[in-house]
């Protein structure tokens, strides 16, 4: 768990540091982020490449490992579906399009809000951000009493890149790479699956 705090408490400071203005403008003006991300894609790419391991597990799963973004929808769906009985503002349809982000959140909520206005756009962005911050503080306790597929599965879309080195610390490199196909087959899927259910 303290490791998790250490990211969260990183991304807390991030967030103080940019309402107070703490950073030079050009700093703010730039997005470093994508480069950072670069960065880490690369060095999970190097750690899965020398590891023999998580190829062999790649090699087993075989068609199986396309269970697993297929299971993550289908219980977002199923979630998101119950929760809605107890929201009196947001019906299924809408909660089914906040649940289709798959903690992607700034994507979803681009969509959202276009489609069906910014007050769901928001309810979306806060929602998919709580995925992807559940996932990052409570990745150990899902892979103990859950399974190591669990913290895979909360992390939807975001298992491919900013969760994924927390699930990689936790599940070890050999489920690196079923974490990234998770991810970027849900990652693929949130545009067409919110227009989708928004539009039709």
């Amino acid at each position: 768990m303290k490791s998790s705090f250490v990211i969260v408490s990183f991304f807390v400071l991030g967030i103080i540091m940019g309402l107070y203005q703490l950073l030079p403008q050009f700093l703010v003006e730039t997005d470093f982020s994508i480069y950072a991300l670069y960065i880490l894609m690369l060095l999970v790419g190097v750690g899965i490449g020398s590891d023999k391991k998580a190829w062999e597990i790649l090699k087993n799963a075989k068609l199986k490992i396309i269970l697993v973004p297929l299971t993550v929808i289908v219980g977002t769906f199923i979630g998101v579906a119950i929760i809605s009985i107890f929201l009196e503002d947001i019906n299924l349809r809408e909660s089914l399009a906040i649940g289709a982000g798959f903690g992607y959140y700034s994507l979803s909520s681009i969509f959202i809000s276009q489609i069906s206005g910014e007050t769901l756009g928001v309810i979306a962005l806060i929602s998919n951000i709580s995925r992807e911050i559940i996932t990052l503080l409570f990745t150990p306790l899902f892979a103990k009493y859950f399974g190591k597929i669990a913290p895979i599965a909360s992390g939807g879309a975001t298992s491919m890149d900013t969760t994924l080195p927390i699930i990689t610390t936790f599940l070890g490199k050999e489920y690196a790479i079923i974490s990234v196909f998770s991810g970027i087959v849900l990652t693929i899927l949130v545009p067409f699956l919110v227009t989708f259910i928004l539009k039709f």
